[in-house]
């Protein structure tokens, strides 16, 4: 299973439902990773998708902790029921894509994260985990800085460092 976000130096990812910033090239980078694949994302993440509806050709699974929340997707309502339903699944096409709770759920399943790192604070209200101060995960690859809308940002991948072997 992967994670992918966009998080600026602070590990901020949002801020009252919204991206902190909007980088075409790094929705194009998601629409590339994604596409084909199945997205675990909560229900806020889904509302604040264009229609509050899933991402085309892709498979989307809603995590809600109510149990009258409906979607036009699976909506599970436990992270053992995500990873039964996506067990079905080569975990290389599974992406946790937010939010915030949603990834601290799921990162203990995690082999990698695509992270999109903005060279930028803003304020946020919504974190993923400060990777860099992991010792379970490495930064294995980082692109070529690229520059939208006035914001330098690069793509990364960390790794989960395996222990004993």
């Amino acid at each position: 299973m992967k994670a992918i976000a966009v998080a600026d130096k602070n590990w901020g990812i949002g801020r009252e439902g919204k991206l902190l910033a909007r980088l075409p090239g790094d929705l194009q980078y998601f629409k590339e990773q994604t596409l084909g694949k199945v997205l675990i994302m909560g229900r806020e993440t889904l509302e604040g998708l264009p229609g509050g509806a899933p991402l085309p050709g892709r498979s989307t699974l809603v995590l809600s902790r109510n149990p009258a929340y409906q979607a036009p997707c699976p909506v599970l309502h436990a992270v053992w029921e995500c990873m039964e339903y996506t067990g079905k699944f080569d975990t290389d096409d599974v992406f946790v894509a937010g939010g915030g709770e949603i990834y601290r759920q799921f990162l203990p399943w995690c082999d990698s994260c695509l992270i999109t790192r903005i060279d930028a604070a803003f304020p946020a209200d919504r974190f993923f985990e400060n990777l860099d101060a992991r010792e379970d995960f490495a930064l294995t690859w980082e692109s070529e800085t690229q520059r939208e809308n006035g914001m330098d940002y690069r793509f990364t991948r960390y790794e989960r460092i395996k222990k004993g072997g």
